[in-house]
């Protein structure tokens, strides 16, 4: 199984980006897909997930009405398009796959992760 994150880069407060996760190596039809960040020096954090159907989201406080995750079942691709990008926003984002059985903002739900993209916002 592998999850190929990339769309990271270097922007502005209040621009944006979106960020892309390949997915490959299995069917992930029933599958949930997360995307998490770790700000430097500190813990990784939750930031968003989609079923596989692509029929429910969710989003952590801190990017609700800012980002917005989507799949593209066809491609078997999950994004993640980021809007309004804060400094505090900077981390390396990380795509994660798994089966559903528990909570979405939780890392153990989660049984495969890409390799992280950095996303830097400056002020």
């Amino acid at each position: 199984v592998q999850l190929q994150a990339s769309g990271g880069g270097l922007v502005r407060a209040e621009g944006s980006l979106r960020l892309s996760c390949a997915a490959s190596g299995r069917t992930f039809s029933r599958y949930v897909m997360g995307w998490f960040r770790q700000p430097p020096g500190k813990e990784r954090e939750y930031v968003a997930a989609i079923n596989w159907s692509g029929g429910s989201t969710d989003y952590a406080g801190s990017v609700k009405g800012r980002f917005t995750v989507s799949i593209d079942n066809a491609e078997n691709t999950v994004y993640l398009q980021m809007n309004s990008l804060k400094p505090e926003d900077t981390a390396v984002y990380y795509c994660a796959a798994g089966n559903g059985r528990g909570y979405y903002y939780q890392p153990d739900m989660y049984t495969y992760w890409g390799q992280g993209t950095q996303v830097t916002v400056s002020s």
